[in-house]
């Protein structure tokens, strides 16, 4: 049976994993990333400490225990089911879900869990192709490149987003661009990294180095 954790702990383990995970772990960027003040940080590092789920003291690096990551993961996966489950059960858009499932991802039954993945026939990514990982923690991670990496003139498949932010998302809905959507570069600018971008059946558009960045794509 998994420990139980409070809501605020469990907020903080996700984004000491995510932060971690991005090699960008700091007091004060965990500070940032929880949008509250330095104390309340510290506060928390000591609980999560003295529950043995990080190794951490004053100005020194933060990093996740065996347990710690044990218990991120189970908190990520939670929160991946409920978005696939949100969209392709409930029809939520994907710049819908992740909201929702900020909520949902803080009911810890395991049973409840373990049905969830079943009925979804054990999903493995997410609405923003991001992996789920299953009940022991493992994740199947894909071989994909940003789409402002791809060569042009080569085809390739969008396989998901750098993030979930609603107005990014927004802007791809408003290109028609998603999970699966089939894309090849004609041309890229130097001048400011933006792309001529031809899409499977909607015809070509001009796509920011911004927006570029934040996909990533499959070779077809």
């Amino acid at each position: 049976m998994q420990p139980k954790y409070s809501i605020a702990e469990e907020n903080y383990i996700k984004s000491i994993y995510h932060l971690e995970a991005e090699g960008n772990l700091s007091t004060g960027h965990l500070s940032e990333a929880m949008q509250t003040k330095p104390a309340s940080v510290t506060d928390m590092l000591k609980k999560l400490k003295e529950k043995k789920l990080i190794n951490w003291s004053p100005y020194k690096q933060i990093k996740l225990t065996g347990s710690g990551k044990k218990a991120a993961l189970n908190i990520i996966r939670r929160h991946r089911l409920w978005e696939f489950f949100l969209s392709e059960k409930l029809q939520f858009g994907w710049d819908e879900v992740h909201t929702i499932a900020e909520e949902l991802e803080h009911v810890s039954s395991e049973k409840l869990i373990d049905k969830l993945d079943e009925f979804l026939d054990y999903p493995r990514v997410d609405p923003h192709g991001d992996p789920i990982p299953d009940a022991q923690g493992n994740i199947i991670l894909r071989k994909q490149i940003r789409l402002s990496d791809l060569a042009p003139g080569v085809f390739a498949e969008v396989v998901s987003v750098a993030s979930q932010d609603v107005q990014l998302l927004e802007i791809l809905n408003h290109f028609s661009i998603n999970l699966g959507t089939q894309v090849r570069v004609n041309n890229k600018f130097e001048f400011d990294e933006s792309l001529e971008l031809e899409i499977h059946q909607s015809g070509i558009i001009h796509l920011s180095s911004v927006l570029a960045k934040s996909l990533f794509v499959t070779i077809l």
